[in-house]
This record gives structure tokens, C-alpha cells and sequence, in this order.
């Protein structure tokens, strides 16, 4: 299960992802951030600190929204070695679009 929190302004947008990105999940979160492109946003930030886990698919799509000028928040070992393999920040570099935060 995915739960997914959008919030955004007149020219801001957060996805906040909980749970666990695969199956039907990944295609509700893709139908959302469709929504967030259409609205014109600038660089909507994707919050994966409660993720749990992330399928190959779930990954592409992240792949494919970072691309597209998502900023992603990565915390944890997991989450934060996905979005670096994502972004090719590997060797403890940070790509300028990844925050990893720690809690």
C-alpha cells in the first residue's frame, strides 16, 4: 500500500510518498504526477523519507520524474542508494535535486 499526500501551492508541489511503491501504486502515483506537470509547476519536490520499499517499476518512474525536475528527498540507507543510483550522485556525492535528510 501507498499513501501519497499532495500538496501544492500557485507555484509549488510536494508529493509525500508512505509505504511501499510497487503494483498499482506505481500507476496512481504516475496519474499524479501527470496532475502536478499539467499544473506548470517548477521543480515539485517527491518526499520518500517513509518509504518502505521501492519494485523496479516504482524505481523507472522515479527515474523518469527526476528527469523531469523533481526534486527527491531520500532518507535511509535504502531509499537514499536508490536515489543516488537514480541521479548518479554514487561516491557520497549529492546530485543538486537530492536532499537526504537524516531524522
Amino acid at each position: 500500500m501507498l499513501k501519497i499526500t499532495s500538496e501544492r501551492t500557485s507555484d509549488s508541489a510536494r508529493l509525500t510518498l508512505e509505504g511501499s511503491l510497487s503494483g498499482p501504486w506505481v500507476t496512481e502515483l504516475e496519474r499524479v504526477w501527470q496532475q502536478v506537470k499539467q499544473a506548470g509547476t517548477f521543480a515539485p519536490v517527491v518526499e520518500l523519507t517513509a518509504i518502505t520499499f521501492i519494485a523496479e517499476d516504482g524505481r523507472a518512474l522515479l527515474a523518469s520524474m527526476w528527469r523531469e525536475g523533481a526534486v527527491l528527498i531520500a532518507n535511509g540507507c535504502c531509499t537514499r542508494h536508490i536515489v543516488e543510483e537514480i541521479t548518479g550522485a554514487g561516491g557520497g556525492q549529492v546530485a543538486p535535486s537530492v536532499r537526504c535528510e537524516t531524522t
